[in-house]
């Protein structure tokens, strides 16, 4: 069948506070359908000069996107994607001046016909709909959705009635089972008042039990395996750009500071870890001191990276079928293919009811692109039946001395085979002797398993990320390449021996799942994580200070294990840690923007330890250290920390 895709519209407004008081450096707009005028919420904006990219990011739910850290360019050039409309190219875009407010015209470009065909027989006839679509039961299933407390009180003639009863919505029927708000399906029945997904939504998380303060005079050691995943950012980002508050589980401290570069000092070789500390008063308590560890590895150019061996581990299940699982995931891929060398190759492995190899070992992109296109979703998810057939198929085409890596993308609903979260984690564990690295990245919503692909990667000696959009992609698989795919150092295990006369006590920001026994940083048989080329880890502590404490005495003694890629064996850094204690008008913008970011994360946790921190005080820390936001990624935070405000005043109407 023959369907007409409407045209995007793409246009600045004055519409709210926040999309009106932009600076030199932003753009905004909403991005609507032309025929309907509805809002696209989630669509993704690119933003390039000369074929270059510069920044990107999505609209929210309405629609709407404040886009920031744009070079001092007068003009660039702009993308829209969204999946089901063709792309929109917008040539000149002005970047905002005087005080930023920008309006940009209508833009009319009338985007070619698609054809569409349905897999399977339609649930609803397509004559008898007014839209003329054919919707399926998996998208019917995988439709969205919302607790009605989660409204009451944001949406008009909505509200709870009391516990165990049915909702109250102005004007529905006596008899009504679901309602529908702004186009998500809300239940009727009334539960205990939460932020998260209903639960038939089956998202789900490890539960995080936050660390708490520990006496330096019964343990004075703090042993991690140092963390390279930045998954929950993103995450994160998508629950607030639906206009929601994240499930505490959700919320991993350290994966929110870690999503960011910081200004570190590269080693001195580029077979070694450079080491930094940094330490103030605690901005959330100021009592208290916050110290922050930085560990960071030498970049190195695309070009430079090992021949790779790549295996796209793809999910193409049922659960799949969403606009932001397969097809994002293959629009995500494409990009990496891409960016990739006549040298590296790429094998394609599927799985749903059962595994198979749709694309042997080849390095022609034309090929790789021509594979992925083909996929389409359906079935049930066999997945530790991909996961061996993608070792397997790892093995065969195994690179000496190269990038040899899995790259599972899936939403993590393994139902089929083995399912278990701890027989899966147990396979993996079995094949990291092998050699072979294994990403995991997440993709969708409703049912996104986040515990079981963390484990993963965990145990693989790879990394986790979490896609949301087309520009969350480039990053991960792109512009971070080296850092994401590319492993120069296992192992690495970090360990502070804080000094009693020093500090009294210690409460370690995060990392909850990463904690090792003081023992353990000696045991090179003891797995720990992995870090990629150029890659900054950051680790903070909150500290209370003891009696007699001299700002000029050593605090800690820090060490740093790790194994080089290259083999050998483990190599040990020990460095003194100084109580070099500086005002916050003279601490580096790395010290105070991870602190706001760590701010961010205990506010959205609704943490025991926030103490006097509060929205404003975070939005205002997270301005002052903002620094060279190139890529614009500081910006949006900013911009998620002030949604996040504005749900949570909503809540407590």
């Amino acid at each position: 069948m023959t369907r007409t895709i409407f045209t995007l519209f793409l246009f600045a407004s004055l519409m709210t506070t926040a999309f009106t008081q932009i600076s030199t450096d932003c753009i905004s707009g909403t991005v609507v359908d032309k025929e309907t005028g509805e809002a696209l919420p989630f669509a993704t904006v690119q933003f390039f000069l000369n074929d270059k990219f510069l920044q990107g990011g999505v609209t929210d739910f309405d629609g709407r996107f404040l886009i920031c850290g744009l070079p001092k360019l007068k003009q660039v050039d702009l993308q829209i994607d969204f999946t089901g409309y063709t792309t929109v190219k917008v040539a000149g875009v002005t970047v905002g001046k005087n005080n930023g407010n920008l309006k940009i015209e209508k833009t009319g470009i009338i985007l070619s016909e698609i054809v569409v065909k349905a897999f399977k027989v339609p649930l609803i006839e397509q004559d008898n709909t007014t839209s003329g679509q054919t919707v399926t039961s998996e998208e019917i299933r995988n439709l969205p959705t919302r607790n009605i407390n989660q409204i009451s009180g944001i949406a008009a003639g909505a509200s709870s009635a009391k516990e165990g009863r049915k909702a109250n919505m102005r004007g529905s029927r006596a008899n009504a089972t679901s309602y529908y708000v702004d186009g998500v399906r809300v239940g009727a029945t009334s539960t205990p008042k939460s932020t998260s997904p209903e639960p038939e939504a089956r998202e789900q998380y490890n539960g995080i039990v936050e660390n708490a303060f520990k006496l330096t005079k019964d343990e004075n050691t703090s042993t991690i395996s140092t963390d390279v995943d930045r998954a929950a950012y993103a995450n994160v980002r998508r629950f607030l750009n639906s206009g929601q508050l994240p499930p505490a589980d959700a919320v991993r401290s350290e994966e929110m500071i870690n999503y960011f570069k910081y200004e570190d000092p590269n080693p001195k070789t580029k077979n070694d870890i450079a080491l930094r500390t940094e330490f103030m008063a605690c901005p959330w308590n100021p009592q208290h001191q916050l110290l922050r560890v930085s560990a960071k590895t030498m970049p190195i150019a695309t070009a430079d990276v090992p021949a790779s061996n790549l295996v796209f581990l793809l999910d193409v299940s049922g659960s799949m079928i969403s606009a932001n699982k397969l097809s994002l995931v293959k629009e995500s891929l494409k990009m990496l293919t891409k960016s990739l060398r006549k040298e590296d190759k790429v094998s394609i492995v599927v799985y749903a009811g059962a595994a198979g190899l749709v694309l042997p070992a080849t390095s022609d992109p034309a090929t790789i692109i021509g594979a992925l296109d083909k996929l389409s979703s359906g079935g049930s998810t066999a997945g530790g039946a991909g996961i061996e057939l993608a070792y397997k198929t790892a093995e065969d085409n195994f690179i000496d001395d190269g990038n040899n890596r899995i790259i599972l993308a899936t939403d993590g609903d393994f139902n089929v085979g083995i399912s278990d979260q701890n027989a899966l984690v147990k396979l993996i564990e079995q094949k990291r002797e092998s050699g072979i690295y294994l990403t995991v990245l997440g993709f969708g919503t409703g049912n996104y398993q986040e515990g079981t692909m963390q484990l993963l990667a965990d145990k693989g000696n790879g990394n986790h990320g979490y896609i949301d959009s087309k520009a969350e992609a480039r990053k991960v698989l792109v512009e971070e390449f080296g850092s994401t795919l590319y492993t120069v150092a296992k192992d690495v295990k970090l360990q502070i021996e804080f000094n009693e006369k020093a500090i009294a006590s210690y409460r370690l920001i995060g990392y909850e799942n990463r904690l090792l026994n003081t023992e353990d940083f000696d045991d090179d048989t003891k797995d720990a994580a992995e870090m990629g080329a150029g890659h900054n880890v950051t680790v903070l502590y909150e500290l209370i200070p003891a009696r007699g404490f001299k700002k000029a005495q050593t605090m800690a003694d820090l060490r740093l294990r790790f194994k080089p890629n290259t083999g050998g064996p483990s190599q040990k850094i020990t460095v003194p840690v100084a109580a070099e204690y500086m005002p916050e008008n003279r601490t580096s913008n790395d010290l105070r923007w991870s602190a706001a970011v760590a701010e961010f994360a205990m506010l959205l946790r609704s943490s025991e330890h926030k103490g006097e921190a509060t929205w404003a005080h975070c939005l205002d820390m997270a301005k002052g250290a903002q620094g060279e936001d190139t890529n614009g990624y500081r910006v949006e935070m900013i911009g998620m920390i002030e949604t996040a405000q504005r749900i949570s005043v909503k809540m407590k109407r």
